[in-house]
């Protein structure tokens, strides 16, 4: 296996029409491979990725797959809600040449630890040898990944690489900092801390409209790189985050619309305006 390294950006999913927008994927990769990032994790949280139909999804994650080659990793988030989708998702993923499989809890219902571990080991099973990481974000799953699921997992899934970790405060994260696995930090705001502490990276929103924000915290995670990133997310986050991120890559250049999936929401005028006025201070 070759694991996931460095910084990654959590990739929007450009739209056109309603519908995918294929055309745009080979310049926005470009653009985050230019920025300096190791790779990209497409259809996650900043991806909209559940929002998706499965064949969108593998449309989608072959797309980025073919665009990355030789300047990016890129890795696929195919958690889904049924064991059965996922397992089917991660399959495709691994044909398609993706570097590794991401897979978060299905929300809803509150699974206990037996169905945890088997739908995670189905998962994984589905896409080896390639890297499988789990995908820890409480808030949108609805439940943490409890330790002894995970340690199970170690024992019984042989490309179990890593873990990306989007919980906050600092106490949720700092647990899964398991000895052996690499973790990659999702809240930019904790990845100082979190590089201190032994994690191997970032897997960062901010980074899919803002490499050059990202790309120097983790490379060397001072405390005023962080706190320039932090700031950077707290501005564009008082937006609905999706849409803005979309619209700020605009702004930069890249030919990526402002559609979002519904029941997301466009940005307005307002919203826009607000959007390109931090572009402009940021430089880009």
């Amino acid at each position: 296996m070759t694991a996931l390294r460095g910084a990654l950006a959590a990739a929007v999913t450009p739209l056109r029409d309603g519908a995918f927008d294929g055309a745009a994927v080979g310049p926005y990769v470009d653009f985050l491979a230019g920025h300096g990032l190791d790779g990209a994790l497409v259809l996650g949280t900043t991806g909209e990725g559940v929002l998706f139909s499965p064949d969108e999804r593998r449309e989608i994650a072959a797309s980025f797959v073919d665009a990355g080659r030789g300047k990016l990793q890129v890795a696929v988030h195919c958690g889904a809600q049924t064991t059965r989708e996922t397992a089917s998702l991660a399959e495709h993923a691994a044909a398609a040449g993706a570097d590794a499989v991401a897979v978060i809890g299905p929300p809803y219902f509150p699974l206990d630890e037996a169905e945890l571990l088997a739908h995670f080991e189905a998962a994984a099973g589905a896409c080896a040898p390639l890297p499988f990481y789990l995908y820890e974000f409480e808030a949108r799953s609805g439940y943490p990944i409890p330790l002894a699921v995970i340690e199970r997992l170690r024992e019984r899934v042989p490309n179990l690489a890593g873990m990306k970790v989007s919980d906050s405060p600092w106490e949720r994260v700092e647990p899964y900092l398991v000895e052996g696995l690499d973790v990659f930090i999702g809240a930019e705001a904790l990845l100082t801390r979190g590089l201190a502490a032994g994690a191997s990276g970032a897997v960062s929103g901010l980074a899919g409209s803002f490499p050059d924000a990202v790309v120097p915290l983790v490379r060397e995670p001072t405390p005023e790189a962080g706190e320039r990133a932090t700031a950077l997310r707290a501005s564009l986050q008082r937006f609905p985050f999706h849409a803005a991120s979309k619209a700020a890559l605009a702004f930069r250049g890249v030919p990526v619309g402002p559609e979002v999936r519904a029941p997301l929401r466009a940005l307005t005028d307002e919203e826009r305006g607000g959007v390109e006025r931090i572009v402009r201070e940021w430089g880009g």
